[in-house]
């Protein structure tokens, strides 16, 4: 190598070294290290922490959760009506004063501006059973309680207040004897009262008498006579007057055998509760099931289910007794009578479900409704 060349790479790498220190030098003030990099995120953190706006939004937080809730609903009596005047009492932790409303016409309650967190309603209404629900409203939240039902107060109440179980029978008799569909078609083998003390075989009768002796029976027999006149039904009975009465003797016959029979007699011998006790609560399926197996089961005295033997004989019996008064060509044989019986047993289920979901509606006077309508 010429001395010349030598010179000029000595003068070389001088010059990349003199670069590489200045680079070095520059890397290592603009990148700080480790711990300088921790320090200065950490400044950063407690600036933005200390800022107006993070204390703002801190603030915003808090008051989100304290938002005032609501708590709404609606009361009915076991036959669905809307109960008006009900007393609801609310009542929360942390609380000093509890809160009191009445339900308006449509049964409906409401309180405003419900502070957050656990609560427990208070509910009742004269003569019926009173009621608690409870459960939980988050801030902001317009919480609407689940259908409310109050029913009839149970018979362990009623007894309290010093009537015998016979009396309270009697009492909730004559609850029964006003329930009529429309305003004036009977409808006393229903009990709204799903504990109702057990009748008396004298009551059994006084029923049975009161629902065939009542005037809207006879019409209603009168107009299937008329019916049966006119559709030329047991002919041999003739036409005009006499016909038409032989007739209306015969339907009448027919309904009171099956009612006394049926609803009063054997129930009496059995020890068995000729009504008909309205569930009024549960699913649709479970209320239609009910009312199915109502018409070959009942309750007897005792309380207790078991089949309908005075239902179901009853209507075998006065099928079979009604041949004794049928002219000679309308009279049934037993296999007729055996379908008959069958078809009426199809026909009591078939009311059953009208009972469950249709009457009470229909019906004004229901024991649980007047009281609830009482409330002052």
């Amino acid at each position: 190598m010429s001395a010349d060349s030598a010179k000029e790479l000595s003068v070389l790498c001088s010059g990349s070294l003199v670069w590489l220190s200045l680079c070095v030098l520059l890397c290592s003030s603009a990148t700080p290290t480790w711990s300088q990099e921790t320090s200065i995120f950490q400044e950063a953190a407690s600036a933005v922490a200390d800022s107006p706006q993070a204390e703002a939004s801190s603030g915003g937080g808090q008051q989100l959760d304290q938002r005032p809730g609501s708590i709404s609903g609606r009361i009915v009596d076991q036959s669905g009506a809307n109960i008006g005047g009900a007393r609801v009492k609310l009542t929360q932790e942390g609380q000093s004063q509890s809160q009191e409303v009445l339900t308006d016409d449509s049964g409906e309650f409401s309180f405003a501006n419900t502070p957050p967190g656990p609560f427990q309603l208070a509910i009742s209404s004269e003569g019926l059973a009173p009621q608690e629900v409870s459960g939980i409203v988050h801030p902001g939240e317009a919480y609407v309680v689940p259908l409310v039902m109050l029913v009839v107060a149970t018979q362990k109440t009623e007894v309290l207040v010093g009537l015998t179980q016979v009396e309270l029978a009697q009492e909730q008799l004559k609850e029964q004897e006003k329930q009529r569909v429309l305003g004036f078609i009977p409808n006393f083998y229903v009990s709204y009262v799903p504990n109702a003390a057990p009748l008396t075989a004298k009551q059994k009768f006084r029923l049975a008498w009161k629902t065939t002796s009542d005037p809207v029976t006879f019409l209603g027999v009168g107009a299937l006579a008329g019916i049966d006149q006119a559709t030329d039904r047991w002919g041999a009975y003739g036409h005009g007057a006499e016909g038409y009465a032989k007739r209306f003797g015969a339907t009448y016959g027919n309904v009171f055998i099956g009612t006394f029979l049926g609803g009063a007699v054997l129930p009496s011998v059995l020890k068995q509760d000729p009504r008909y006790f309205y569930k009024g609560s549960g699913s649709t399926k479970s209320r239609i099931l009910y009312a199915l197996a109502n018409s070959v089961i009942c309750k007897g005295d005792n309380g207790r289910w078991q089949p309908d033997y005075s239902s179901i004989i009853g209507n075998f019996a006065a099928g079979g007794i009604s041949n004794l008064y049928y002219p000679p060509n309308d009279r049934n044989g037993a296999r007729v009578v055996l379908s008959n019986a069958l078809i009426r047993i199809g026909e009591t289920a078939v009311a059953n479900i009208f009972q469950e979901f249709i009457i009470p509606k229909l019906t004004p006077n229901l024991p649980s409704r007047k009281r609830a309508q009482s409330q002052p």
